[in-house]
């Protein structure tokens, strides 16, 4: 009987709390990572959302309220923090489709849930690049 026991506590997974100093070393897989983007970049996006709405605001007032939101967004840390909600929109968005099709069971296997979160990963990435370089005005 003791036996029996001893395999039943062997056969369970032992969970252990990470520490700031193992975070950097623990492998945690790809859907855990655009799990983890996803809240940051939903985070980012509420907190910001008084900064983006002020540049919306700027952006319609007036002519003259359009060209101060010229000359404020030509600023290369105002482009940066831009570039930053960008990728914040483009990876929340893009996680939020592939949790809709989790949550209709579709690519629910390991495998397809691994290959959709990379997939997630580089499809905001490119995204985000590709509406930097406009930002930059590289086009």
């Amino acid at each position: 009987m003791v036996d029996a026991q001893q395999d039943v506590k062997k056969d369970r997974p032992v969970y252990r709390n990470i520490g700031l100093a193992q975070l950097v070393k623990y492998r945690l897989p790809w859907a855990g990572k655009v799990s983890i983007l996803h809240r940051i970049s939903g985070a980012a996006l509420f907190l910001l959302l008084p900064f983006i709405l002020y540049l919306f605001d700027q952006s319609l007032a007036s002519e003259l309220s359009y060209q101060k939101f010229q000359a404020f967004t030509g600023n290369i840390l105002v482009k940066i923090i831009c570039l930053g909600l960008i990728w914040a929109f483009l990876h929340h968005f893009c996680a939020g489709i592939r949790y809709l099709l989790l949550d209709l069971e579709i690519g629910v296997e390991k495998s397809e849930a691994n290959r959709s979160a990379i997939v997630v990963f580089s499809l905001g990435l490119a995204l985000t690049a590709v509406v930097g370089l406009k930002l930059f005005g590289f086009y």
